[in-house]
């Protein structure tokens, strides 16, 4: 019955990344499918791009949300024989599902957006004190240049310094985590990376609520 209580939370976990918050609230609200404006991407940075604030902070807040349940799943389907290093393993490979999920969404055709606000999700439920001196990075760059993608990369770069050597992380499974994640954002953002090195990348416009050049 314990393996059979990770099955489960594993499909449960693909099945919240899945929900592709982004998509339902453009068709349902707006009568419009996201992936058709702006960049094309089912996120939440895209979804304030063309449908502002009032629908972005939503889906940027489920799109976490979503990715932290996940992961919270292990506190009531494991598996009784796990060590400390298998349930932190098994925590993590959750949050990875439910990531997976986001990027490829089984309720919206396998088109999802690019996973960092489920991957922020993620890195609240294993790293909480992590979390917060990203997110303090994250606001400090976004203020001075006003590029979301920007401000991600660099955040994810720094993530395994934060986790590795100022919080002095051990275990090994979450060491590697936060090595994948400094890879991980970089890779699904390259497309803004080469618009970032030709100049053409857009900025956040706080007074307007919306994405300007």
């Amino acid at each position: 019955m314990d393996y059979l209580n990770v099955a489960i939370a594993l499909i449960l976990a693909y099945l919240l990344g899945s929900i592709p918050t982004s998509v339902w609230v453009g068709k349902w609200f707006y009568k419009l499918d996201i992936r058709n404006q702006g960049s094309g991407n089912a996120g939440a940075t895209n979804t304030i791009r063309v449908l502002g604030l009032k629908a972005g902070i939503p889906v940027l807040l489920f799109d976490v949300f979503k990715a932290w349940l996940a992961v919270s799943l292990s506190n009531w389907l494991t598996y009784t024989g796990f060590s400390q290093d298998q349930e932190v393993v098994y925590r993590i490979l959750l949050g990875a599902v439910a990531v997976i999920g986001h990027v490829y969404p089984v309720f919206a055709g396998f088109r999802g957006g690019k996973g960092v606000a489920s991957l922020v999700g993620m890195v609240i439920a294993l790293y909480p004190a992590a979390f917060l001196i990203i997110l303090a990075c994250f606001v400090l760059i976004m203020i001075f240049t006003r590029i979301v993608s920007l401000a991600s990369i660099i955040s994810s770069l720094f993530f395994p310094v934060v986790v590795i050597l100022i919080l002095g992380e051990r275990s090994l499974p979450l060491m590697i985590l936060a090595l994948a994640v400094a890879v991980f954002v970089p890779y699904t953002h390259r497309a803004n990376i080469k618009r970032l090195l030709n100049g053409s990348e857009k900025k956040f416009d706080f007074g307007k609520n919306r994405i300007t050049k």
